[in-house]
């Protein structure tokens, strides 16, 4: 009898209406003028941990959070290196720009954070633009968005080389 209550309580703990289950992102939370977008679990951690979002809309404009451009661990400190990382912060972008409704199409504006002088890239200043211009050139086309490149200390990420930041005019869809 105990074993079968056991298997009962078992067996009804993990059905669907007692589960806890993992949000399906990506999630859109309501804030006032728009709503916070979080397009994965990572960022939904994120979100939970450090309190902020991945992008928020207001109105038709919508702001995603800095995105950090850091070489992997196994990556060389090099041009190919920062290309490689480049890549995949604009593959982040383009998700929360996608859970947005929107593309880089949508992207008016850029703001980019350049620790000049990184001791985890060995390229120069120019390599910096350089890299940015070519990796965005294979997610946008013209009319290109406005860009402000902007020199810093350091970034929260102890890694990081660069930080990046987009606004986008997405309308929402009525």
């Amino acid at each position: 009898m105990f074993r079968t209550l056991v298997v009962a309580a078992t067996l009804l703990a993990a059905s669907p209406a007692f589960a806890q289950t993992a949000p399906q992102h990506p999630v859109k939370i309501p804030a006032p003028g728009g709503e916070v977008i979080i397009p994965n679990a990572r960022s939904q951690q994120s979100y939970d941990n450090i309190k902020y979002a991945p992008a928020r809309r207001a109105g038709d404009t919508v702001y995603v959070s800095g995105v950090i451009i850091a070489p992997a661990p196994d990556e060389p400190k090099d041009v190919v290196g920062l290309k490689a990382s480049a890549r995949r912060a604009f593959k982040a972008v383009d998700e929360l720009l996608k859970a947005a409704g929107g593309s880089w199409d949508d992207v008016v504006m850029v703001n980019s954070f350049h620790v000049w002088e990184s001791p985890n890239f060995t390229g120069t200043r120019m390599d910096h633009v350089t890299v940015m211009n070519e990796v965005r050139g294979e997610f946008t086309q013209a009319p290109h968005p406005a860009w402000t490149a902007v020199g810093t200390s350091g970034l929260l990420a102890p890694t990081g080389v660069i930080e990046m930041q987009v606004i986008a005019h997405i309308p929402q869809k009525k």
